[in-house]
């Protein structure tokens, strides 16, 4: 499977003297070819969460990149390998400080069967599809999530928390047990959908009702769109950053324009999602004929002809035969009758 793509992005300071998000593509370099996507969100202090998110963006990007193709496959193992090389990079980093270094990261990586999404830490992927009104995103490494799900605090309490910023994952050097991605596997993906992933700061101000809003009002371009989305975001405190990705299309594999014809006649017409449904013409093996020959119709147009003529003459016979027998019937009886006339007459002369 190709995809048409829109992607767009969001980079912004917010309040911060320093950016220690870090984006891949990087802003104003992303283009429609692209199917790898990268946030991550640094921490550390001192210029060291700007170290650490570059180096993993920088590492897995590059590492991707030169192990796969934009549209072949992509697998957990490839994504585990490329997640362990940016581990790497980040040990040789490792200044010593008291306070480690580290970032999330969230990934976002088209392939032939769909997409693969991962992520560690509080950096968000969503997909969301307009017209249904239907938005996932994957859940947060967060400490607020842990007290929610043991039951100590609601969601309403969850958006007030001053704990809402403490994560429970990270990628950081050094670590005896490096944390693991949670990692998931999208293949319902259509046209009009959108995936939109981004640093923590981006939500300050905006909530999944705002953003499902947004996205699904069909009077606004995507321009329009990642336009209102800065604009709700300009008075947020941290740094953030966005990917915005408009499906527009989806193209099958080997596709061809013959087969985009057959597609738009009214006769072979077969729906979006390739189900050939009851009714729909199946087409022959390879070998067989799938057409009359002009001979084969000739034969079919005469066979009815014949079949008339071959019933008129039956008709003719069976006509003919009754008349004879009628005639010789009625022959027969004048004969009977002029011979009981002949004893009549000479019973009278005796």
């Amino acid at each position: 499977m190709k995809y048409v793509l829109n992607p767009l992005t969001i980079y912004e300071l917010g309040q911060r003297s320093n950016q220690e998000d870090s984006i891949f593509p990087v802003s104003g370099e992303v283009t429609a070819e692209d199917r790898l996507f990268i946030v991550c969100d640094g921490m550390g202090g001192h210029e060291s969460g700007e170290v650490a998110s570059q180096t993993v963006c920088q590492t897995m990007s590059e590492y991707i990149l030169s192990q796969t193709s934009p549209e072949g496959a992509f697998t957990d193992e490839q994504f585990n390998e490329a997640l362990n090389a940016a581990y790497d990079s980040l040990d040789q980093k490792d200044n010593g400080a008291a306070k480690k270094m580290g970032t999330t990261m969230t990934l976002l990586k088209f392939h032939s069967g769909g997409c693969l999404l991962a992520h560690i830490g509080d950096s968000r992927i969503y997909h969301i599809r307009p017209s249904e009104r239907y938005i996932f995103h994957t859940r947060d490494h967060s400490l607020i999530n842990d007290l929610y799900d043991i039951g100590e605090i609601t969601l309403e309490e969850m958006k007030t928390s001053k704990q809402k910023n403490v994560i429970t994952r990270a990628m950081q050097p050094n670590l005896e047990r490096r944390p693991k991605a949670d990692i998931k596997h999208i293949t319902d993906i259509r046209p009009g959908d959108y995936f939109f992933m981004c640093s923590d700061g981006m939500l300050e101000e905006t909530d999944d009702s705002d953003l499902l809003n947004i996205l699904s009002d069909p009077d606004t371009t995507d321009d329009e769109k990642i336009q209102i989305l800065t604009k709700v975001s300009e008075n947020n405190r941290d740094n953030h950053s966005a990917f915005l990705i408009h499906i527009l299309d989806l193209i099958p594999d080997n596709y061809t324009k013959e087969e985009k014809g057959k597609e738009e006649s009214p006769i072979e017409s077969v729906p979006d999602n390739r189900v050939m449904t009851a009714g729909t013409r199946t087409i022959e093996r390879e070998g067989k004929k799938s057409a009359e020959t002009k001979e084969d119709k000739r034969q079919k147009r005469r066979l009815p002809i014949v079949k008339i003529l071959a019933f008129a003459i039956l008709l003719f016979i069976v006509i003919y035969a009754a008349s004879f027998v009628l005639l010789k019937a009625i022959k027969g009886e004048k004969e009977h009758s002029k011979t009981n006339h002949q004893i009549e007459n000479t019973i009278l002369q005796k």
